[in-house]
This record gives structure tokens, sequence and C-alpha cells, in this order.
């Protein structure tokens, strides 16, 4: 087992990556360009948080941190873009929300305890 398979936040980076992706799947209306920005985004807070977790220094450890935080609000835009456009139910959209300000707090706890 990889020692980021063991944090929270990746957990829950990896779940709602899982969400994103049958969500995008699943929605033939959206746009490829928007799709494929979402998804990108969406790994990339994975992936960032798994790289990071690699890293020997805090300093490195924490800029990918920070990337993964990053693209925690570039997905969250995008969400509110797709909820303006009616592109998804406000169920979805709630509770895929609420996840991404909570991995948004737990990055910003891991970059600021980094710092110190």
């Amino acid at each position: 087992m990889f020692p980021y398979e063991n944090l929270e936040v990746y957990k829950k980076a990896f779940a709602t990556n899982q969400k994103i992706y049958r969500f995008l799947k699943g929605n033939k209306g959206i746009p490829g360009y928007v799709k494929d920005q979402l998804g990108r985004a969406s790994l990339s807070i994975m992936l960032n948080i798994a790289e990071g977790s690699a890293k020997f220094s805090n300093k490195d450890r924490r800029n990918f941190y920070v990337t993964a935080r990053g693209s925690v609000f570039e997905c969250a835009a995008l969400l509110t873009f797709l909820s303006d456009e009616g592109e998804i139910e406000t169920g979805v959209f709630d509770e895929i929300g609420k996840i991404y300000e909570e991995l948004s707090r737990i990055l910003f706890t891991m970059i600021k305890n980094l710092e110190e």
C-alpha cells in the first residue's frame, strides 16, 4: 500500500473523482471541452495529493497540495457553471459541492501545517 492511500483527503478525492467520472459519462449533452476540463481538474486533485505525499521536503509537498486545492476551486467553479446551465441536478450539485468545500478545508489545513 502506498502512503497516500492512508490519507483521508486522498480517499475523499478518489471517491469524488469516481462520482465526477460517472456523472460525465452519463451526461452526453455537456460539451466535450467542458467534460474534459472537469475530468482533468478532478483527476488533478487526486493525483497531486498522491504525488505530494511522495515528496521529501515540506516545501515540495506543500506545492502539490496547493495545486490540488487550486483544482478543487476549478472543479467547484465548473460545477456552479453546469448548475446554472441546468446540466446538473440540485441534489448532485449540493452533494459534490459540499465535498469540494471539505476537501478545500482539509487541504488548507495540510498546507498551513507544512508552513510551520
